[in-house]
């Protein structure tokens, strides 16, 4: 391809930074609110199979430019496809799986995945934070579901809702479609913490660096083991976390930190 070819190509919608062991994905359509079109769903998907396989990486940072996190799904780019033949069956379909896909590869990442959030994160927006695995928010942030005020539930935002608050408040938020403010999010469970607007990305980046500086192996075991555990019977969620323990006390990184405790040292961990 020619460099005027290249140079007129869209930049990418999801840009790959990062600080040491930390990766950090923003995303980058503040003009469109950062709405999860395919092109935004596509790029997600590739960075995040590239972290799955780097082992330099420890832990990730998810977070946006502009004035929101973001609105969800691209409404226009899915009308637009309501002159298909089809009235836009397949290409929703299409888009539904992706998205699907991308939570499910947040859920899968064997780091750790934390969500900054300034602004809004609504409808699919919603759904990403609640999927990673911690959040932070600005507390002039707000998070919705506001999908039933247009004739559309957020049905699949509830997937990944009703697994990080209960039932009743995930209800709310899915049956009135209100905003919800940074502090009411913190209390039911949506995110973590909750700092000064504009730190979100500095006290996330903290809180990665500190999962960062621990045994990778453990890490990886555990957000695995939490989350295998969560869909099980209490005698099978033992079982399965039973094992896990067993193959973790195994690991190198395990045999090191307990020798670094009895011995009152620092720990020198080797991610194995």
């Amino acid at each position: 391809m020619s460099a005027a070819l290249q140079a007129n190509e869209p930049p990418p919608p999801v840009l790959r930074g990062g600080e040491g062991a930390v990766a950090v994905l923003t995303l980058d359509r503040p003009a469109s609110r950062n709405s999860l079109s395919r092109a935004m769903l596509a790029a997600l998907s590739n960075e995040l199979a590239a972290i799955a396989a780097d082992d330099g990486v420890r832990a990730v940072v998810l977070a946006a430019n502009g004035p929101a996190f973001s609105a969800g799904h691209d409404l226009k780019e899915l009308t637009a496809h309501r002159a298909d033949p089809d009235g836009g069956e397949a290409f929703f379909r299409e888009c539904m799986a992706a998205c699907a896909a991308v939570m499910q590869a947040v859920a899968g990442l064997p780091q750790p995945v934390v969500a900054a959030v300034e602004g809004i994160a609504t409808a699919a927006g919603c759904q990403l934070v609640a999927t990673c695995d911690l959040a932070v928010a600005g507390d002039t942030a707000k998070f919705a579901t506001p999908g039933v005020d247009i004739g559309l539930f957020c049905s699949t935002p509830a997937v990944a809702l009703s697994r990080a608050v209960a039932r009743k408040p995930a209800m709310e938020m899915l049956l009135l479609g209100e905003m919800v403010p940074a502090e009411e999010a913190r209390r039911i469970g949506l995110v973590n913490r909750v700092v000064p607007a504009g730190q979100a990305f500095a006290a996330a980046m903290d809180l990665a660096q500190r999962i960062a500086s621990r045994s990778a192996v453990a890490v990886r075991m555990g957000k695995r083991a939490f989350n295998r555990q969560l869909g099980l019977p209490l005698p099978d969620a033992y079982e399965a976390a039973g094992a896990v323990m067993v193959e973790n006390l195994l690991a190198e990184d395990a045999a090191e930190g307990i020798g670094a405790f009895i011995g009152k040292r620092q720990p020198v961990w080797r991610h194995r």
